[in-house]
């Protein structure tokens, strides 16, 4: 709905300034006066539809292997992820944490009937119980396979993410944004929309918690 929107806007911005064009050359007050009027309706009818969908959502937190659909700018949501496995350690590969290597096993799968899809990029990071940020410890991941490997209809992939977290982290979480924050912060109805409630991923209280090297 929320790309639908914006199409719909884009459009009628067009065809106002055409509209707009024509009452000027042919002097027609009145209906420049409808244009600047019918604008004014929409912009007022589309704002109020974002910030009622954003302040109107709830914050979810998903467990093991719930999903979490994208759509942002597309017109469908057929791109999922999903968290099937949490597992935490002080060494991975060569590699020492400063903290705790959180590792977390992502699926991207999707739900397509035909065509070949991907995203374009996925950011991850995880936030704690008092907000902070944590990035991904990108040096001790496998590079393979990257988050933009298109996936063929009805299919998926895995992939390793890691972060290094303090040992007495409190109730961290894994977001994930796609490529596209940037035109999502206007889209009706979208996490990414301004003031749009996330859905997070858990990472406490797992039963999957096991050391591994």
């Amino acid at each position: 709905m929320g790309m639908l929107l914006v199409l719909m806007t884009t459009g009628g911005l067009a065809a106002a300034v055409i509209v707009l064009a024509v009452s000027i050359q042919t002097q027609k007050i009145w209906l420049r006066n409808f244009v600047f009027g019918g604008v004014a309706v929409w912009f007022v009818f589309y704002l109020a539809m974002l910030f009622g969908f954003s302040l109107s959502s709830e914050e979810k937190l998903l467990g093991l292997n719930e999903s979490k659909e994208f759509c942002g700018y597309y017109f469908d949501c057929h791109m999922h992820t999903a968290v099937t496995g949490i597992r935490k350690t002080k060494i991975l590969r060569d590699k020492t944490a400063n903290g705790e290597f959180y590792v977390v096993d992502v699926e991207v799968f999707s739900d397509a009937r035909r065509a070949k899809l991907g995203f374009d990029a996925l950011t991850l990071f995880v936030i704690d119980e008092n907000g902070k940020r944590y990035l991904r410890a990108a040096d001790a991941e496998n590079p393979e396979p990257p988050f933009t490997q298109k996936v063929p209809a009805g299919e998926s992939f895995e992939k390793e993410v890691v972060f290094d977290l303090p040992v007495d982290a409190k109730a961290p979480r894994l977001d994930m944004h796609d490529g596209h924050a940037l035109i999502e912060k206007v889209l009706v109805g979208d996490e990414d929309s301004i003031f749009h409630k996330r859905n997070f991923f858990k990472l406490s209280e797992q039963n999957d918690l096991t050391g591994v090297k």
